[in-house]
């Protein structure tokens, strides 16, 4: 933690935030937090299995100005990967080329990392840094996952400062494609097979009369 952020929380709950969260009520339970174990500054185990099964994050950055920028980017689970207890990493797929997220961080390192699992409704923030490499073409290649239709441009590390998860409650239950097509394909597999033994049943019912 740096000095002006002794607690791991401070990062986002500023003085502003306090003053409200004290006229609203909830102040008294984070400051509790605070005094407890508080938000994780490393990546924990679970934190990193969490993040190894993604396909999906929301990137957010703001340029010196202070506008903000959320970007999204996807690939198959594993291709955000954890390098250390402070360090996610992922290759940044070359797409519509306006590069806003990699001019914002050359103004102003912080970002922010949103996790969601609609699966299982789940979603972790981590606040940090983030920089651009563009080239380590080694690098680049080590990320890109195995037999995936995309060319690797750059990487981006994102350096965890805290992180917190979030409650379940008004998260969407939702399942990917290739999950509900598994399910479907069992399902027609046990029909016929429950369709082809009443069919045999009724043979035999019918040889016996």
């Amino acid at each position: 933690m740096t000095e002006a952020h002794k607690i791991a929380s401070d990062i986002a709950f500023t003085p502003s935030v306090k003053a409200i969260q004290s006229r609203k009520g909830s102040r008294g339970a984070y400051a509790r937090m605070e005094t407890g174990e508080g938000w994780a500054t490393t990546i924990s185990d679970d934190l990193a299995a969490f993040i190894a099964e993604q396909t999906s994050v929301f990137l957010a950055t703001a340029n010196a100005a202070g506008q903000p920028y959320i970007q999204h980017r996807g690939g198959p689970p594993g291709f955000l990967r954890v390098l250390d207890e402070s360090t996610i990493a992922f290759a940044d797929f070359r797409g519509n080329r306006q590069f806003i997220s990699s001019g914002n961080l050359l103004e102003n390192p912080k970002a922010h990392l949103f996790l969601i699992d609609y699966r299982h409704r789940q979603r972790i923030k981590l606040w940090g840094t983030a920089q651009v490499l563009e080239d380590d073409a080694m690098l680049i290649a080590g990320l890109m996952p195995a037999g995936y239709k995309a060319q690797g441009e750059q990487v981006m590390l994102f350096h965890v400062t805290a992180w917190d998860a979030n409650c379940p409650q008004h998260i969407p239950q939702r399942f990917e494609a290739a999950e509900v097509q598994q399910a479907l394909a069992e399902r027609d597999q046990r029909i016929a097979e429950l369709e082809a033994e009443l069919a045999r049943l009724k043979g035999n019912g019918s040889s016996t009369g």
